[in-house]
């Protein structure tokens, strides 16, 4: 292993070398090129990786990242066309609408768009929901995306657990904080299925007007299209869903003007298109799970919003006399109330600088992930975006049904009225599970006077829609959670207006925590190789999707997190 780490910095040092030599340089574009752009995959909400994982390793490019680089080509009069070959992708709707947005501005700048779907299977929706912001779709051959509508998809686990001889003590303040529902519920209950059931409209709703402003069709006429799914590619033709159908070299072929990787076109200088920037907004990443302590990721390579890591963040971009404003960008469901309350008094600090605080939230801002933007200047959230979840809960197992299946003897002793709370072998007494609703009922107080104080409302109104309720961004700018409907570039316009700046003005986004040492480079780069050996299966899907809520919800304390199996595709 010791001699594998020393291969691995001497070939890291190697290219790093050699990217110093040669890879500054900026290719030549000639006018009237198309750029080739691929979107596929995940793309992190978190600074990019180390340049010394991007050469070992496959690392995920950040999603600010991907738009820099349509920026760039939308300012690139030389770039006629942009391709952009749209394969499997593994975000949510609302950096999926942002996107769309992205895609729009391009085709404003003249730089005339075309979707390439490299897509098969039947549950293609949000990739074809992208590609259809484009001027022109195409299609490879055997690429059967089918848009057949979409669909929710909701676990309850407690039959499994009573299995194994598992129950849970449960504390809850909110009649929409359905979290616990999923892991010790057997069936959805009726205030779940009502707060599902408007999440899937709404989004649905956008879907499908999306698809129909983007293909010059009725809503009523997609809706006719999707009825009929699944389809072939010559049926979306037919139906007005695509254009042509072609493999990709021939749509190559068939376009005017050399072509330009993505690859390359990432080595031009945004200098060299007359990017002259004004001003510097210190762009503050808070994605993942919210946890107490330091830290960038879990060891299995997930971002943490971790409380130190991201207050440090805040009061190192207030401080910083370069920096004029402040983008929180935030992707995260939620997790421990006291690591939410740590960043949201860092908010707090920071807005003493003067300097504007904006939050924009990407898929998911919801529980405890809305908590710490509550008190932010003003918030920005895209119409498919995941928030509110105002609500809070306790989750306690108890084990006495599976020890006693194990035989299992147990003997406990206890000092204090209320100490067997920390027992997990013996149900709560009712006084003491009565003292943990109280605990419940007043950080869930605690919550709404945070986003009462932060959005100007009164308790009332805050309890109002909150209750754990979650919302579509859509949904929370109808009911004042939100201040705009808007992705990372609206943020940053909105930053811009609050400093006097105009719309146009260039800005540089510069991205905190700061980038860590070479040897917190060198180990983040080990751990990626290590994740990257390790097969992925399909089966491990729903594993991991209660292993992460796991994550975000901590037994021993309350916790602010949605629920864990909410997915629409």
């Amino acid at each position: 292993m010791r001699k594998l780490r020393i291969w691995i910095i001497a070939a890291a040092v190697g290219l790093i070398a050699l990217w110093l030599l040669v890879g500054r340089e900026g290719p030549s574009i000639e006018h009237g090129s198309v750029l080739v752009l691929p979107i596929e995959g995940r793309y992190v909400e978190s600074r990019d990786p180390s340049l010394l994982a991007h050469l070992l390793t496959d690392a995920e490019m950040s999603f600010a990242s991907l738009l820099s680089e349509m920026k760039k080509a939308e300012r690139d009069d030389r770039i006629s066309t942009v391709v952009l070959r749209i394969r499997n992708l593994a975000i949510g709707w609302g950096q999926a609408q942002e996107l769309r947005g992205a895609i729009r501005r391009l085709e404003a700048a003249g730089r005339h768009p075309v979707a390439y779907l490299e897509v098969a299977g039947f549950g293609a929706n949000l990739e074809y929901y992208v590609a259809s912001a484009a001027s022109e779709v195409e299609i490879s051959p055997a690429g059967f995306a089918g848009v057949v509508g979409l669909a929710g998809e909701y676990f309850f686990l407690g039959q499994m657990w009573k299995k194994f001889g598992i129950e849970f003590d449960v504390a809850r303040a909110g009649r929409y904080k359905n979290a616990v529902e999923t892991l010790t519920g057997d069936e959805m209950s009726d205030a779940y299925r009502e707060a599902a059931n408007s999440l899937l409209d709404s989004i649905d709703h956008q879907f499908v007007s999306g698809i129909a402003e983007g293909r010059k069709l009725t809503p009523a006429a997609v809706r006719a299209v999707i009825d009929t799914a699944p389809m072939t590619p010559r049926d979306m033709v037919a139906s007005g869903l695509a254009d042509e159908i072609a493999f990709f070299d021939d749509l190559l072929e068939s376009l005017e003007g050399p072509i330009v990787e993505a690859a390359d076109y990432a080595r031009i200088d945004p200098a060299s298109l007359g990017f002259e920037p004004v001003a510097q907004f210190a762009l503050v990443y808070g994605s993942g799970n919210v946890v107490v302590g330091d830290g960038r990721s879990t060891s299995r390579g997930n971002p943490v919003m971790a409380s130190d890591s991201v207050a440090d963040a805040l009061e190192a971009a207030a401080d910083d006399p370069e920096i004029d404003a402040i983008i929180f960008r935030i992707d995260s469901p939620g997790g421990s109330v006291l690591a939410a309350d740590i960043i949201w008094r860092a908010v707090e600090l920071a807005k003493q600088s003067e300097k504007p605080l904006i939050a924009s939230f990407s898929n998911v801002a919801a529980s405890g992930g809305y908590y710490v933007a509550a008190g932010a200047d003003a918030i920005l959230a895209p119409a498919a975006s995941v928030t509110g979840s105002i609500g809070v809960f306790a989750l306690r197992p108890v084990l006495k049904g599976l020890l006693d299946k194990l035989d299992v003897h147990v003997e406990t002793m206890t000092r204090g009225a209320h100490a067997g709370i920390q027992i997990a072998s013996e149900p709560l007494s009712p006084e003491t599970a009565a003292l943990l609703d109280r605990e419940v009922e007043a950080i869930y107080r605690l919550f709404i006077e945070r986003v009462a104080a932060g959005r100007e409302l009164d308790l009332q109104q805050v309890d109002g829609v909150a209750q754990g309720r979650v919302w579509t961004g859509e949904q929370a700018f109808e009911r004042g959670l939100i201040d705009e409907l808007g992705g990372l570039s609206q943020a940053v316009v909105r930053a811009k207006r609050e400093l006097g700046l105009d719309a146009d003005a260039d800005v540089a986004l510069v991205p905190y925590p700061e980038a860590g040492s070479l040897v917190d480079q060198l180990a983040d780069t080990l751990r990626r190789i290590s994740l990257q050996a390790i097969p992925a299966s399909s089966l491990m899907g729903l594993a991991e999707r209660v292993q992460s809520w796991f994550e975000a919800a901590p037994l021993e304390a309350p916790a602010l997190v949605p629920p864990f199996a909410f997915e629409i595709r």
